[in-house]
């Protein structure tokens, strides 16, 4: 196989970020070679301060050169879209509040939300948060959870996830084995938590634990450090972790993908060879190299492509590994509904932005 088709192979694992709304020549560039097999949408990809008709036409002619130059009729269209400070796109889009206010509406909202993400061409949403908000000096978490005890989270969190299933958008577990009692921002450094396998199953795992029986497709891992665990490498490419506790102990059958290699926490290690092969041993199948945090260049994605072409030839990488992970991958695409980009009622509009007021009124006890 040569190396350009072994850069294909990992597009077949890569969720890729572009760079604005329409497509640079590197954009271009790494689609056509590249061929991702999906896409993650930021906020610099919608033309903001314009009209609704205008901003949506424009992103529909987005998707639609990503598909041309991919050369994919079927992809991964995705968004971090869990309301509160988590949204990407221009009003219309109703601006629900965080997660920690849905509680008895998180389906209704859900379902709200997936059919506007269907207007979008959006299949999968990186929701919802399955983290606890158990340390009230989280920079990162905090609100977007659910609840602040298991049991508020997992029943939420469960109820939000169906709503997304029911109204055909793909939901996402996040960020396992959790991320809630951090006091570090893994976008900026690399959390540590001294938590034993004992305590993350008395509270970490029970909301993943509910969205796994209810059979969530994706999970993302979360990039932390668990010294009692695992003290060489966080949860993106432990072994310990994503294979004996995801796969193992919690019957995980689904998609692991992984949080943004882009992000500090990982960001370096990223750059040493070997380290997508650990992460793909450790039971990691898709990867999310956004360009949107550390580095716009692609300079980073082509080293972790090349890094995944160079294991599987020299052999530190198993093929049966990789076969395993593409199967997954195969299997959630093809149960992945491509939507096409159109206009929302104003009505289905208005609807939803009542919704949102009824939510945002029980912060302040109405």
């Amino acid at each position: 196989m040569s190396v350009t088709q072994h850069l294909q192979g990992f597009g077949h694992h890569l969720i890729l970020g572009v760079s604005g709304t329409t497509l640079s020549d590197d954009d271009k560039r790494a689609l056509s070679e590249l061929q991702p097999i999906g896409v993650i949408f930021f906020a610099k990809n919608f033309l903001d301060g314009t009209s609704y008709e205008i901003w949506l036409q424009t992103f529909r002619e987005l998707i639609d050169q990503i598909r041309q130059y991919a050369e994919r009729d079927s992809m991964f269209f995705t968004l971090d879209h869990e309301g509160g400070r988590v949204v990407r796109t221009p009003l219309p889009i109703t601006r629900f509040p965080h997660a920690s206010l849905l509680q008895s509406r998180s389906r209704q909202v859900a379902k709200a939300t997936a059919v506007e993400l269907k207007s979008l061409g959006i299949n999968i949403s990186w929701a919802p948060v399955a983290d606890i908000y158990s340390n009230p000096q989280n920079p990162v978490i905090g609100p977007r959870a659910f609840g602040t005890t298991p049991e508020t989270a997992a029943k939420a969190v469960r109820e939000y996830y169906l709503g997304l299933q029911e109204s055909g958008i793909l939901g996402c577990a996040k960020h396992f084995p959790g991320h809630g009692d951090t006091s570090q921002d893994s976008h900026l450094e690399l959390p540590v938590l001294h938590l034993s396998t004992e305590d993350l199953r008395n509270r970490e795992l029970i909301p993943f634990k509910a969205l796994i029986a209810e059979q969530v497709p994706l999970i993302m891992t979360a990039h932390i450090l668990f010294p009692k665990i695992d003290p060489d490498v966080p949860a993106t490419l432990s072994q310990g972790i994503l294979n004996a506790i995801l796969r193992e102990e919690l019957g995980f059958q689904g998609v692991v993908v992984s949080d943004d290699l882009d992000m500090k926490a990982v960001s370096d290690m990223f750059t040493h060879k070997g380290t997508v092969a650990r992460a793909i041993h450790a039971g990691c199948d898709l990867f999310i190299v956004s360009r949107n945090i550390n580095s716009s260049s692609l300079e980073r994605t082509y080293h972790i492509a090349k890094d995944f072409a160079d294991s599987l030839s020299n052999g530190s990488l198993d093929e049966s590994v990789v076969a395993a992970a593409r199967n997954r991958i195969d299997k959630l695409l093809a149960v992945t509904p491509q939507y096409l980009v159109h206009t929302l009622e104003r009505d289905t509009l208005k609807e939803h932005a009542e919704l949102a007021i009824a939510c945002s009124f029980q912060e302040v006890g109405f």
